[in-house]
C-alpha cells in the first residue's frame, strides 16, 4: 500500500467509500502499557481508590471508546461491533498495567482504529482516576499487535 486511502486525488480528505468491499470476519489487537509508582499500583490492586474500582471503570471506558471511535476520528466508519475485549495485566515488579485490547466484526472495513482508541482511552482513564497520588503516571507503547480479515489479510507485530 503505497498512498494514503484518505486523501483523494486532489488531496482533499474524504471518508474511503467501502460499498464495494466484500463482507469479511476482521479482528484486531492493540496495546498500551501505564507506568506508575508502586504505591499507586498497590491503591489500584487494593481497590482503595476514592474514586471507585480503577479497573473495572477503565475497562468499561476502554469498551465504550471503542464503539463510539466513529464519533472521535473524523474518518472513520460507524461500525456494528460484534466483539470487544479489554484486558489488564497488573505487572506489580515494573509498576505497570498492560492493557490489551481485541476488537472484532464482521464487515466491509478494519477495525484498528477501535482496537486502539480502546487501548488508549482505557489508559487514560487509569491516568484520569489517579492523577491525584501519581503525576509521574506515563503512558507509553500505544501500538496495534495483530490484524485479520480484509483484503491485505493477516498481519503481526513482530516477537509479540
Amino acid at each position: 500500500m503505497d498512498k494514503l486511502t484518505h486523501i483523494n486525488q486532489q488531496g482533499d480528505a474524504h471518508m474511503v467509500d467501502v460499498s464495494d468491499k466484500k463482507i469479511t470476519t476482521r479482528e484486531a489487537t492493540a496495546m498500551a502499557i501505564v507506568s506508575m509508582k508502586q504505591s499507586t499500583l498497590e491503591l489500584i490492586l487494593s481497590s482503595s481508590n476514592t474514586k471507585g474500582d480503577v479497573l473495572v471503570i477503565a475497562r468499561i471506558a476502554g469498551i465504550y471508546a471503542a464503539k463510539k471511535c466513529w464519533d472521535l476520528i473524523p474518518l472513520c466508519h460507524p461500525l456494528m461491533l460484534s466483539k470487544i475485549m479489554v484486558e489488564l495485566t497488573p505487572n506489580e515488579k515494573n509498576a505497570t498495567i498492560e492493557i490489551k485490547t481485541l476488537v472484532k466484526l464482521d464487515g466491509k472495513t478494519g477495525v484498528e482504529m477501535e482496537a486502539l482508541t480502546a487501548a488508549s482511552v482505557t489508559a487514560l482513564t487509569i491516568y484520569d482516576m489517579c492523577k491525584s497520588v501519581d503525576r509521574f503516571i506515563k503512558i507509553g507503547e500505544i501500538q496495534l499487535l495483530e490484524k485479520k480479515g480484509g483484503k491485505s489479510g493477516h498481519w503481526k507485530l513482530e516477537n509479540v
